[in-house]
């Protein structure tokens, strides 16, 4: 499985390609990081992202992608960027056919470090750590996309157990029902 990790954001948003099964090792493919000015209108800069993350899925063909959902902070303005930056990773996904998938930051940091309570260096450690890297990935950004497609990988075997068991569900309930 080769997954696309997007850590969204305006100013820098994160992307990283990871390989591979659950428990077996992953392979990196490729990291960086997609920049925007801060100067910019926001147009513009939407439009540097989706044209960033458009060279990333051409290059590397993922057959998944994997974003960070988005939530509450205190900071409206800093969570709007993040959920404008998040919306074109889907966008690009969706318009490709990629099935994209949202995680939690906590869901990240836990399936990568064992606690959801992780800071950003644990976090670039375990990513070292579990790619056989030489350094963390720099920025924290670019290693927090990665952490986002281990996650993915890891997690995705039994989220699609569980939606083939939700859409088996949902057969059977509409299958007594007069059309």
């Amino acid at each position: 499985m080769r997954v696309l990790g997007v850590d969204p954001g305006l100013t820098r948003c994160g992307v990283g390609v990871v390989e591979g099964v659950a428990g077996r090792p992953l392979t990196i493919v490729g990291v960086g990081v997609v920049r925007t000015p801060v100067d910019a209108e926001l147009g513009h800069r939407l439009v540097a992202i989706e044209q960033g993350i458009e060279a990333w899925l051409d290059e590397h063909r993922p057959e998944f992608v994997a974003v960070e959902r988005v939530f509450s902070q205190h900071n409206v303005r800093t969570v709007m960027g993040t959920a404008q930056a998040s919306a074109v990773a889907m966008l690009c996904a969706a318009r490709r056919g990629i099935p994209v998938a949202l995680h939690t930051p906590s869901e990240v940091k836990a399936a990568v470090t064992g606690t959801g309570r992780a800071d950003k260096a644990q976090v670039g450690a375990m990513v070292t750590r579990l790619l056989r890297l030489d350094a963390p990935p720099k920025p924290a950004d670019a290693a927090d996309a990665l952490a986002l497609a281990i996650c993915h990988i890891w997690r995705a075997p039994a989220h699609n157990r569980l939606q083939q068991a939700v859409a088996l569900h949902a057969a059977k309930a509409t299958k007594g029902r007069p059309a």
